[in-house]
């Protein structure tokens, strides 16, 4: 039911040519306030019990591609930390050729022990087996530390990026 076009609605729409980047916190500054007085509840007239109740909602998720995804979590989607799992321990590399970064291969460490896919030297980087495993969970704590710090461009108007966006 949540998925069906009567419940869904659009929460941002982002005039011009050009996307907004590191200044998206601007348009969606408005929304965050309204998200968080409504985790609180608002009381709100419910016309066919003819009452008042207390009204929550929360944000469950947002549909997005990879570039949408890195200008909402800040996260830079671009070069070789690009990877929002993977972070420094990235398996990432550039080619030889082309000078650009690949992460062909990169992610099969993420398959179970057991999977045939670490194992194929075919069919991935010639004659190679992957045996590691995945970089390790951040704990929330961890995230916390890593973000506290992080200036918005609501705090800091006149800010054009933020340091470290797109690194």
């Amino acid at each position: 039911m949540c998925m069906s076009r009567p419940y869904m609605f659009l929460s941002c729409l982002i005039p011009g040519p050009h996307n907004p980047k590191a200044c998206i916190d601007v348009y969606l500054q408005p929304l965050i306030d309204d998200l968080k007085k409504l985790w609180s509840g608002v009381q709100t007239y419910d016309v066919s019990r003819k009452q008042n109740f207390m009204m929550r909602a929360s944000l469950m998720w947002t549909i997005n591609d990879f570039p949408a995804y890195g200008m909402l979590s800040g996260w830079g989607t671009q070069g070789k930390l690009a990877c929002p799992y993977c972070m420094e321990h990235t398996k990432a590399f550039r080619l030889e050729h082309g000078k650009e970064n690949s992460w062909f291969d990169s992610h099969r460490r993420f398959f179970p022990n057991t999977h045939t896919f670490r194992k194929n030297k075919k069919a991935f980087i010639k004659a190679k087996v992957e045996m590691g495993g995945p970089p390790s969970m951040l704990t929330s704590e961890e995230v916390y530390h890593t973000v506290k710090n992080v200036p918005t461009i609501i705090d800091e108007p006149h800010m054009s990026k933020l340091p470290g966006y797109g690194e």
